[in-house]
């Protein structure tokens, strides 16, 4: 079983940075779509960016060009690169992963237990 703990989380100024990160721990994040995730009106998570095993990315609308994401497998880590913050940028940011393929016989998708980012304003 994939353990995921992030970190990284803290205050920020508005137009600030901060960078997650999400080490993973059971076993290897090669095979699995990494992704942070937040909670937003009505709903317990949204995707906010997501990285494919070969690197490619998407972003919610709301993030794109603030945020990047990125991918360790040898640190067995994913990152979030957050800049320009803003207010409503301030949430719990929970990272994920999900297998591409079966592994021995499963698809099952993990969770970590978030890291809060607040406005400091």
């Amino acid at each position: 079983q994939v353990q995921l703990v992030e970190s990284g989380g803290g205050l920020a100024q508005p137009g600030g940075s901060l960078t997650l990160s999400c080490t993973a721990s059971g076993g290897m994040v090669g095979p699995y779509i990494l992704g942070w995730s937040r909670p937003a009106p009505g709903k317990q998570r949204t995707l906010v960016a997501t990285i494919t095993t070969d690197g490619r990315t998407e972003y919610a609308d709301y993030v794109q060009g603030r945020f990047a994401i990125s991918r360790d497998n040898a640190k067995n880590t994913v990152y979030l690169r957050m800049s320009n913050l803003k207010p409503e940028d301030t949430a719990v940011y929970y990272c994920n992963a999900k297998p591409i393929a079966p592994i021995d016989g499963r698809l099952d998708e993990f969770w970590g237990r978030g890291t809060l980012v607040t406005d400091s304003s």
